[in-house]
């Protein structure tokens, strides 16, 4: 009976160290658990967090991506003006360009008939000086060759309108100048000092005459009177057919507009 009653005191005792220790083990593995559960969630809530923080940093690049795309397209559109501004600009410059080359030519054009003008003057007066003589009243004014005479020995005296026959000599070497530049134009002055250019316009007629009767053509020669500021005579000036030269100046300018 002893050994039956101290077997089941045994087999209690076992029975309360066996649960009592497997209360421990399950008070240990509930603080684990709760240690892994508080773990886990420290986790969540930092996760939470940086969820948040990267959902903001999202939101600010979205907005500085929309920024740059708003600023790109600014740009492209600034850059499209400044092209077409470009563009334009330079076909004004190829414009201007072009209109100052044809300005260039008209002046070159104008230049050159004054340089070949110049130089039939310069021609026109060794002519003269060769035909008349060194002691003949010749001179050069404003691209014109200027052949003086006085009216005495012209007409006899200041008073007559009739080319004196010894005064025809001078007259041929005259026209014999004229014929030898035939583009070159006359105009017969004759000078009053009186302010009567009634007699000075019959004189340079007189002499106008005379030339064409040498066979100088009529439509070269202009022939008339005019205040010679205290002098008198015959001035011929013999120039360029100026209105030739108008004309040509002229359908340059027009070409070139």
């Amino acid at each position: 009976m002893k050994r039956i009653l101290l077997s089941l005191v045994t087999l209690l005792l076992f029975s309360v160290t066996m649960n009592a220790q497997k209360k421990s083990e399950l008070i240990a593995e509930i603080a684990t658990l709760k240690t892994q559960l508080d773990s886990v969630s420290s986790e969540v809530t930092n996760a939470r967090k940086n969820e948040k923080i990267a959902q903001t940093e999202s939101e600010s690049y979205k907005t500085q991506v929309t920024e740059l795309q708003d600023a790109n397209a600014t740009l492209l559109k600034s850059l499209t003006s400044f092209t077409e501004v470009s563009s334009k600009n330079s076909s004004n410059f190829t414009k201007a360009m072009e209109q100052l080359s044809e300005k260039e030519q008209q002046l070159k054009a104008i230049n050159d008939a004054i340089a070949r003008n110049d130089s039939t003057a310069l021609v026109v007066l060794t002519n003269a000086k060769q035909t008349l003589g060194e002691n003949a009243r010749i001179g050069v004014s404003n691209g014109m060759v200027l052949i003086s005479s006085d009216l005495t020995s012209l007409f006899g005296s200041d008073t007559e309108a009739t080319i004196a026959p010894e005064a025809e000599p001078w007259v041929q070497k005259i026209g014999q100048i004229l014929t030898a530049n035939p583009d070159m134009a006359v105009t017969i002055e004759g000078l009053s000092m009186t302010g009567d250019l009634s007699l000075p316009a019959q004189q340079a007629s007189a002499v106008s005459s005379a030339l064409q009767r040498l066979e100088i053509a009529p439509e070269r020669l202009t022939a008339l009177g005019r205040d010679g500021n205290l002098k008198e005579g015959i001035i011929i000036k013999i120039h360029p057919k100026f209105d030739e030269f108008y004309l040509m100046v002229k359908d340059n300018m027009k070409n070139g507009n």
